[in-house]
């Protein structure tokens, strides 16, 4: 055997510190979430309150889900995690007309064209 004797109740009482810790972060885990659900509703809420009145609009809400949906597993397909990189990294952002540019050369009917010349 041995002569060296091991202190149990000190063991328990790291054991003890370390259980403790992990409640405390999961408790803060937990809060943080909660925190994050509501304001995340009530951004949803606040989105859907009113139709973008713009391209711009628009395309942040588009940004948002976009995000949304590559954050479920059907988005973990490679080929549509580059098309979503591939979206986002082209979609207007910051207040820039791009994305109403590029748009309105898509738009068959020229309707918008007409509406983004009288509005320059």
């Amino acid at each position: 055997m041995t002569d060296k004797t091991i202190d149990l109740d000190r063991h328990r009482r790291m054991a003890s510190q370390k259980a403790t810790e992990l409640r405390r972060l999961l408790a803060d885990v937990e809060a943080n979430e909660k925190e994050l659900r509501r304001r995340q509703g009530k951004l949803e809420s606040q989105l859907l309150a009113a139709s973008a009145a713009n391209w711009h609009e628009a395309a942040e809400k588009a940004h948002y889900l976009l995000n949304l949906f590559a954050a479920t597993p059907a988005a973990q397909d490679p080929r549509r995690q580059k098309l979503i990189t591939a979206v986002l990294a082209s979609a207007p952002r910051g207040g820039t007309n791009a994305g109403q540019i590029n748009i309105n050369r898509a738009n068959r009917n020229g309707q918008h064209q007409k509406s983004a010349a009288a509005s320059s």
